[in-house]
């Protein structure tokens, strides 16, 4: 198993918007493109084993998304909502020349990717693979119906919680992380991998930015004393079935997103494959490297 190395070098790529990405971008030109999302809260760093593994045959293109790193950093939770964040990925495409494509995504990066793939598919978007990243209308009735999503939710209120955001810009994103979370699986990260996101989340910009994304998301996460069963009047997000292939790459110990989040499934995504990841946890495209990997060849073929 081989790892991109650390000091890759990023290129900056200005959008129709005026965001500015740093962008990684290897492998040939001609080949099938792969965009591939990081996740909260990392950086392109996330998918490093498998764009080593990739890159000789596609051509991996892998952002820090907005508000992550040495990316654009603009103020205001109106900046960081899902359809600024999916349209940085169709510009983004649009300014590297690249007509079509194949979207992976893992956590916040999945729920963009999954928004890529519904606008996109049939035009630019021709695959999908979705990393423990939950489906736009599963996930919103579990947190309703579902006393364990909903438990393991909880963080996300401690995030959108500005009264936590001086100890933020005092400490850096990793006091919040420790008081908001409690993982017993401490996944297993190289020295250089470990020191360089402490580096990112000691930025008092970034730390903002990226908790931002939370704050920009109209999804309800109730307190865990509120009633157990969806309000009157609920209506599921309106998205069509997605008919492209996709392929979801589940981690089935993940303390954040349970295998609850596969239920049904089948039903929203026609062209569906399931690969589940046993003794797992979240960051399942670094934690388990070699099965990610298979499971991307079988797919891409």
């Amino acid at each position: 198993m081989t790892a991109l190395a650390p000091a890759t070098p990023l290129m900056r790529v200005k959008l129709a918007s005026g965001i500015e990405l740093d962008v990684l971008d290897v492998g040939p030109r001609d080949a099938p493109a792969l965009i591939f999302l990081h996740g909260f809260p990392e950086s392109h760093r996330t998918w490093r084993h498998q764009i080593a593994h990739l890159s000789s045959r596609f051509r991996c293109i892998a952002p820090d998304q907005r508000g992550y790193r040495g990316s654009s950093k603009p103020e205001g939770v109106e900046n960081y909502t899902p359809d600024k964040l999916i349209g940085d990925v169709f510009q983004l495409a649009d300014a590297l020349g690249v007509q079509q494509f194949t979207i992976l995504g893992h956590d916040w990066g999945g729920a963009i990717a999954w928004g890529v793939a519904l606008l996109g598919q049939g035009t630019r978007v021709t695959r999908a693979v979705i990393a423990n990243a939950p489906h736009p209308v599963i996930f919103p009735r579990l947190l309703w119906t579902d006393r364990q999503q909903r438990e393991a939710s909880q963080y996300m209120r401690a995030f959108r919680d500005t009264a936590n955001d001086a100890m933020v810009r005092e400490h850096g994103l990793g006091a919040l992380l420790m008081k908001a979370l409690n993982w017993n699986r401490s996944p297993v990260m190289e020295e250089e991998e470990r020191a360089a996101l402490f580096k990112d989340w000691s930025n008092p910009d970034a730390a903002i930015a990226m908790l931002n994304w939370y704050r920009a998301s109209q999804m309800a996460v109730p307190p865990m004393d509120a009633p157990f069963g969806l309000p009157e009047g609920y209506q599921d997000t309106p998205v069509p079935p997605l008919q492209i292939p996709t392929l979801v790459i589940w981690a089935m110990d993940d303390m954040a997103l349970p295998p609850c989040n596969l239920d049904g499934m089948d039903k929203l995504v026609t062209n569906l494959t399931v690969e589940p990841v046993h003794d797992c946890g979240h960051f399942v495209p670094w934690e388990a490297p070699d099965t990610v990997n298979a499971a991307l060849d079988r797919f891409l073929g």
